[in-house]
């Protein structure tokens, strides 16, 4: 009895307030052993430097941490402004229309790769996330800047003097190339005025460079000759031939050398687009293919700037190249719908069909891809024959089974030279009966005719 006055008096005193109050200020007095630091809460601000937080999630596949780094290295960029200068070229190439403000894009998006000396302040981290602190200072990213730009302007500078003797010496393809490469040296510094002294005169340098670029091709003449042609469709039928050709306006001489760039700007086709003056400054255009069906189309041949910087030009470039204004000319193109002669014989299991469905087709597809036809084969430059037939295949049960075959073939009426043939061989056909099931078959064929053979022959006649 002693014994259970005793056990009991101990649960009594484990269950009073003043136990449960002392267990619980233990638990409320256990220590965060990873407490959140107070730069996840709001980003810092350091006056003297530029700060970038970066962030990850672990998924348990990706490199969190340097996922995290480039995070808040493009954190730390975006904090750096570009000031456009009011006589900076960037500012007068700007015509409204967010010329300055996609520069500033491609500058804060290469910018991660120039930053240096920046920075890791403090990370953390927990079972989903990593975070990471950088920091750059602000005078020592001026200092760094300073010095590349400077580096830059001496480049670019030797390049604009090698350009200006190359003109001198009545090399104007030389020059451009020394131009491009100068503004290639000098492209991150378009918002800055680079004053510099050239040969005794106080001079811009980017402003310079572009400016000397577009008064060279100024001095170009370029010309198409015929500058209006009659074409066909089928552009091997027209044996039309243009050339280009590139003079120095004041001394008529011819440019060799000069990249040019060929392309449609109203209606569309196949037009090879790369081409180089040869030594008497011509090139001959190759047109394969007129794939639009407007009757009039014009292409354009330009000086192409952008092949001064090789295969691959910096977006920087290529924005500004917009800008300059190239020697350019047009040819005009009145388009002539080819004519086809059609003969077709279409069979249903061995008896004329009264609704020849396969040549219909054809003559639908052509028509709307901008053919004409004839009946006087003496006119057309294309002769189509068209011969389709069905036959009877087996019975199984109550299913009647049929083959419908159509062969194609297309020829140049003036030299019966084949463009382009094919057979749609036995092609199936189902149905209760042989009438029905050949109307099967044929159907299935016409499928087959339309999404893939019309396309094929198309293309076989337009090249």
């Amino acid at each position: 009895m002693k014994r259970f006055l005793i056990f009991a008096l101990l649960i009594l005193v484990c269950c009073s307030p003043a136990a449960t109050q002392t267990k619980s200020s233990k638990k409320k007095g256990k220590k965060n052993e990873n407490p959140q630091p107070a730069w996840l809460s709001a980003k810092p601000d350091e006056g003297d430097y530029y700060v970038g937080i970066g962030h990850a999630t672990k998924d348990g596949q990706n490199n969190y941490i340097q996922e995290a780094k480039k995070s808040a290295l493009e954190d730390l960029v975006s904090e750096i402004k570009v000031n456009v200068s009011s006589t900076s070229v960037l500012n007068q190439l700007d015509d409204g229309k967010g010329f300055s403000e996609k520069y500033q894009q491609m500058i804060q998006t290469t910018a991660t790769d120039d930053i240096e000396e920046f920075e890791q302040v403090d990370v953390w981290q927990d079972d989903r996330n990593y975070w990471v602190y950088y920091r750059l200072s602000k005078q020592r990213y001026r200092e760094i800047k300073e010095k590349q730009k400077s580096d830059a302007v001496t480049l670019g500078l030797d390049f604009f003097t090698k350009a200006r003797q190359s003109e001198k010496d009545n090399d104007p393809i030389t020059a451009l190339a020394f131009y491009y490469q100068g503004f290639r040296a000098v492209e991150k510094y378009l918002a800055d005025p680079l004053r510099i002294q050239f040969q005794g005169t106080d001079i811009l340098l980017t402003n310079e460079v572009i400016s000397s670029m577009q008064l060279l091709l100024d001095k170009m003449q370029l010309t198409v000759s015929p500058s209006q042609i009659i074409i066909n469709r089928i552009v091997a039928q027209s044996g039309q031939t243009v050339t280009a050709r590139v003079i120095d306006k004041s001394s008529q001489k011819p440019i060799s050398g000069l990249p040019l760039l060929a392309s449609f700007e109203k209606g569309a086709g196949d037009v090879f687009p790369d081409y180089k003056t040869d030594d008497s400054g011509f090139v001959k255009i190759l047109l394969t293919k007129i794939s639009a069906r407007d009757l009039e189309q014009t292409m354009a041949v330009k000086v192409n700037v952008l092949k001064f910087a090789g295969d691959n030009p910096s977006d920087i470039y290529s924005l500004v190249a917009q800008k300059i204004v190239v020697p350019k000319a047009i040819v005009v193109m009145n388009v002539q719908r080819p004519l086809v002669f059609l003969s077709s014989v279409e069979k249903n299991l061995g008896n004329d069909k009264p609704n020849q469905q396969v040549a219909n087709k054809i003559k639908n597809y052509l028509a709307t891809a901008g053919f004409e036809f004839t009946s006087d084969k003496n006119r057309a430059e294309l002769s189509l024959d068209v011969s389709s037939n069905s036959e009877k295949g087996a019975v199984s049960g109550s299913i009647f089974i049929t083959y419908a075959t159509s062969t194609i073939r297309v020829s140049s009426v003036k030299d019966d030279r084949e463009v382009y043939a094919t057979t749609l061989d036995r092609i199936k056909g189902f149905s209760l009966d042989y009438e029905r099931s050949s109307q099967d078959a044929y159907n299935k064929l016409l499928e087959n005719l339309e999404s893939q053979t019309l396309p094929e022959m198309l293309n076989a006649i337009l090249q």
